[in-house]
């Protein structure tokens, strides 16, 4: 297949994070694109995101990181504290040196922002054709190639393309196609969102960094959004299941009893932060196939959704959008070996990734001589040791995919 003269476009579902990243990724590479979106208008969703090095140089190349930059945040810090006493645990440095260490900043940002941006670079790329209000739900394989159905008004669109990306998230419609019993399931933890003034904060949570105060029973994330007006606040307890969706009005009661024992500060922070909003926190079997050789393929949480713990839910779906279109534009003609190729590149370092997420679970919701040992270990340890600790995760580049393993 080679992508400059195609005419059979990459189709992909979902215009959240992952899709609109790879609709710039693969239109980069000379390939039309469709983008679906089911939602009749794509409105401002979810909260604040971290995005880490790896993340934001493949934004840069795509020319998306100068739209919102001036609207994100670049920390100073990350800090660990004890939510108890509000004792600082760790420190690892950001800001313009972890900049220069990894190539790329280290950006805190509103969700609504990064995806206003990735629309904006969307709109100025005639390559692509984004469309609301669209579902994607026949896909048949034929001899010939693939054929997309999308329901109109009166009759459905059937589109011939080269290659179908789900890109719609944990309960994926599309993750059915590859691996029919491939739900979700619900890990029993509930993420916590609010957004504050930042003014009335300032003593309390420092608007210049992360903050990250750790609980046995608990834990919250606080860092500055929109150019630091306002703080985002996240925090996770476990909970019972939630109807699917970013925005549950649910009673924060679980929160509230969760923080009992909290430093009073931080307690009365989370009191007049109303209103509240909950996640119920679903993860997908990563051992499942992300893709059908014949022509289809997921990414992002369509394909391995993973706790939100090392805070590289959106990092890791743009980069799966930014190998994918690598390996798909570097094996013309053959788009199982591509989708064969990106599966051994990324299956690891999600594997990786995830078991980082879990460890910090376990780390930051210790107790006992557990938490006190973690401290211990975290006050010995150098800020250059917790840096590099990180080269793995923030140093990864896009372009040279085979250096994680």
């Amino acid at each position: 297949m080679e992508a400059a003269t195609n005419a059979r476009p990459v189709i992909i579902a979902g215009a959240g994070i992952a899709g609109l990243t790879a609709a710039l990724a693969f239109a980069s590479k000379g390939f039309p694109v469709k983008l679906f979106e089911r939602a009749p208008a794509l409105e401002e969703v979810g909260a604040g995101l971290q995005l880490s090095p790896n993340a934001t140089r493949i934004l840069d190349r795509l020319g998306v990181l100068a739209r919102f930059r001036s609207k994100a945040v670049q920390p100073e810090a990350i800090e660990l504290r004890r939510a108890t006493d509000l004792t600082v645990i760790a420190r690892m440095p950001l800001g313009a040196g972890a900049e220069a260490r990894w190539g790329a900043p280290y950006l805190v940002a509103h969700r609504a922002d990064l995806q206003a941006a990735l629309l904006e670079q969307v709109a100025t790329n005639p390559a692509i054709a984004l469309r609301t209000g669209a579902t994607v739900e026949g896909i048949a394989f034929t001899d010939s190639g693939i054929t997309v159905s999308t329901p109109q008004e009166n009759a459905a669109e059937q589109v011939q393309a080269a290659l179908v990306v789900g890109a719609d998230g944990v309960w994926s419609r599309l993750r059915g196609v590859i691996h029919p019993s491939g739900g979700s399931r619900f890990t029993g933890y509930v993420a916590w969102r609010a957004i504050l003034p930042a003014t009335p904060l300032r003593g309390a949570i420092p608007a210049d960094r992360v903050s990250a105060f750790l609980h046995p029973r608990f834990h919250l994330i606080a860092y500055p959004v929109r150019a630091g007006s306002q703080i985002n606040l996240v925090a996770f307890t476990k909970g019972g299941s939630l109807s699917r969706g970013w925005d549950n009005q649910a009673d924060p009661a679980p929160l509230k009893d969760a923080l009992e024992r909290a430093a009073p500060a931080l307690a009365r922070l989370v009191e007049g932060a109303a209103p509240w909003t909950a996640w119920p926190l679903h993860v997908v079997d990563r051992r499942s196939a992300w893709f059908d050789s014949r022509g289809m393929v997921l990414v992002g949480d369509a394909a391995h959704a993973m706790t939100p713990f090392a805070a590289q839910g959106a990092a890791i779906a743009i980069e799966d959008a930014a190998v994918l279109a690598d390996q798909i534009s570097g094996q013309p003609g053959d788009i199982a070996v591509a989708l064969s190729r990106y599966d051994k590149l990324r299956r690891p370092r999600i594997k990786r990734v995830a078991r980082r997420g879990a460890f910090n679970r376990f780390v930051w919701h210790a107790w006992g001589p557990i938490a006190m040992s973690r401290d211990l270990v975290l006050r010995l340890r150098s800020e250059e040791r917790l840096m590099s600790d990180f080269d793995w995760l923030y140093g990864w580049d896009a372009s040279a995919p085979r250096q994680i393993s």
